[in-house]
């Protein structure tokens, strides 16, 4: 079926010399580990030639929903400033939505990058007609470990400077976590990683272009029993799903009740294809061997594959791109296009 969904604005690229804004939407990280942000501010104008600019609560541990919406009301307000990376996510930036301004964002769209509890922003700024980036947390993927990852470097500079249309390839290896960022190691070391598996495909071997939506499955449940969700999800026709899960390490069937509660909201029957990210399977306090990860990444992948091919045996679903919670992370497209060939079995992303 052709696409249906609203055109959304795709903002204007920044050029080297800009100024950025760097906020904290959810979580305050620069407030607790601050040489890390430090070396990713460092970091950040190495890779795109941009000038980083922080806010009131950039740092400020503990802040008010309130105040940090006023910080991301002024950085979509200030002409000077052409884009808004988040530092990391969080938890609560559901709380922070109601209170932003979005006569804002469609006077003068700019480029929104985040992913995780960033879902809350880049599906209301979809919702009020302006297209974002998924991924590119500055405090989990340029302050920590030796460099920043080369998929990671020329995603970000696409989404935020170049545009251009990228093909997604697999980096071949892959970590769950780096260490704990208090830990001096993190400015100089990767986490543990491992050689990656082959991406699962599934479904019908047909090629799919179409705009994105979706973002982390844990806070998509929370947007659909907020309301934060158009009435008719007949908007998607067409579009590609992106879905990936945090480092909560949720069940597998609690993701799949995720992906049914979607399916009976009509989510899954209007997409056209489906895009699932490899899966964090162990965090600090949950550090299982290399046998039980790939275990669970496996259980996911079948539940994606399962639950999705029950509501919709038309789209074409590929688990495995590294867009979400594992490093090397690719930025992608939200609310862009993305093409989804099931013939050829690759995956490309469409900068703008």
């Amino acid at each position: 079926m052709p696409p249906v969904v609203r055109p959304l604005v795709q903002p204007a690229k920044a050029q080297p010399g800009d100024r950025v804004a760097v906020l904290s939407p959810s979580f305050a990280a620069p407030g607790f580990a601050p040489a890390v942000h430090e070396q990713a501010m460092r970091r950040l104008t190495e890779v795109t030639g941009l000038v980083p600019v922080e806010y009131p609560t950039t740092r400020r541990l503990g802040a008010s929903a309130v105040d940090r919406a006023a910080d991301l009301n002024a950085a979509f307000a200030d002409p000077h400033i052409r884009a808004v990376v988040a530092t990391v996510g969080g938890e609560d930036q559901i709380t922070v939505v109601p209170h932003l301004d979005a006569a804002a964002v469609r006077d003068d769209p700019k480029p929104f990058l985040g992913y995780s509890d960033n879902t809350n922003i880049l599906t209301w700024l979809w919702t009020n007609g302006v297209a974002g980036y998924y991924g590119g947390s500055t405090q989990v993927h340029l302050g920590p470990g030796p460099r920043v990852d080369e998929v990671h470097a020329r995603s970000l500079r696409a989404a935020l400077l170049t545009g251009g249309r990228l093909e997604v390839t697999e980096p071949g290896e892959s970590e769950d976590l780096g260490h704990d960022w208090l830990d001096p190691r993190a400015l100089t070391e990767h986490g543990e990683r491992e050689p990656t598996e082959p991406w699962t495909w599934a479904g019908p071997a047909r090629t799919v272009t179409g705009p994105t939506w979706g973002g982390c499955a844990e806070v998509l449940q929370w947007l659909l029993t907020a309301g934060r969700f158009p009435a008719d999800p007949g908007v998607l026709t067409g579009a590609v799903l992106l879905v990936e899960t945090s480092e909560e390490l949720i069940p597998p069937r609690e993701l799949g009740w995720i992906l049914r509660s979607l399916g009976e909201r009509g989510v899954l029957g209007a997409v056209a294809a489906v895009v699932a990210a490899r899966p964090p399977t162990s965090h600090f306090t949950d550090r299982p061997g290399a046998d039980e990860r790939r275990r669970r990444r496996e259980a996911q992948r079948d539940v994606v594959v399962d639950v999705v091919g029950r509501y919709n045996a038309d789209a074409p679903v590929v688990v495995g791109p590294p867009f979400g919670h594992t490093r090397p992370q690719w930025v992608v497209p939200y609310g862009g296009t993305m093409t989804v060939d099931g013939v050829a079995r690759r995956l490309w992303a469409d900068y703008g």
